[in-house]
């Protein structure tokens, strides 16, 4: 009983204390109001939504929207004003800054993993046999240790920056076969190779649950340890643009996402802390 009681009181005095911690973090944003607009790249989406409704519900002047689109969207919408955030799974261009004069914010790092349906026995490719499935030379699961059986592939499209660091990384800037099924988001890519018992596709490491089974390179598994020690090498920076130096409420929501809660939030939702 006695053990029992002092279990509570250190949830109690934890709670009390992450709740301070907390609420000197929502401080950034106590004297705004108004209207928020982000858009972009879908890794960035569950870390960004969370940290939306804490801040609402902290402070209802504030509203806050949040869309998808890829990251060649979130780089084009703040481009053009369209959104006040534009977010990118990968640094702008110099082009890109210089066009349309952006300022960028890195808050988190990221992994790229290769993904199979859960029944798939083929648990580890080399670098070589994944460049070989994605071009089409190697065809069928059965040459890789699988099921006689033709691969399914599922690509994103170009504009998106998860296929940018996959295609970099991964695929060394290699061929992708044109039978490819292109998908639209890390959730799209996740539902759909769940559906195919023979399909092969990459996700997030933050996205990486028990629908979809991770696959190792060259015996690397693709892990949040991993991407954080460097050993698995298909990495980026989740960044988050704005037209010029950010100012106002999007200055205060970037800088709520480096805050000890922010970072905490993008821990939890799978990513790396950039603190």
């Amino acid at each position: 009983m006695r053990s029992l009681g002092k279990s509570v009181l250190c949830s109690a005095l934890f709670c009390f204390f992450a709740g301070i911690a907390f609420g000197n973090d929502l401080e950034i944003l106590a004297d705004q109001k108004g209207m928020l607009k982000v858009a972009g790249g879908t890794a960035h989406i569950p870390v960004m939504k969370e940290a939306a409704e804490l801040i609402m519900t902290g402070n209802p002047d504030i509203r806050i929207t949040i869309a998808g689109g890829g990251t060649g969207v979130g780089i084009k919408q703040v481009g053009e004003g369209l959104v006040d955030i534009g977010n990118a799974g990968r640094k702008a261009t110099d082009e890109e800054i210089t066009t349309h004069k952006l300022s960028m914010v890195k808050w988190a790092i990221d992994g790229v993993g290769v993904v199979v349906n859960p029944k798939n026995r083929v648990t580890d490719l080399t670098a070589q046999q994944l460049q070989d499935i994605f071009s089409g030379r190697i065809a069928n699961w059965r040459e890789v240790g699988g099921e006689d059986r033709p691969i399914n592939l599922y690509d994103r499209d170009a504009s998106s920056g998860t296929r940018e660091v996959f295609w970099q990384e991964a695929l060394k800037k290699g061929e992708v076969a044109k039978k490819a099924n292109v998908v639209v988001s890390n959730g799209a890519m996740k539902t759909a190779v769940a559906g195919d018992p023979y399909g092969i596709g990459y996700v997030s490491v933050g996205h990486i649950d028990a629908m979809v089974a991770p696959v190792a390179l060259d015996g690397v598994a693709p892990s949040l340890a991993n991407v954080k020690n460097g050993s698995y090498g298909v990495a980026r920076g989740l960044y988050s643009l704005t037209k010029g130096e950010p100012a106002g409420l999007a200055k205060a929501f970037l800088e709520f996402l480096l805050s000890p809660t922010g970072q905490k939030i993008a821990m939890d939702k799978g990513f790396i802390s950039v603190q």
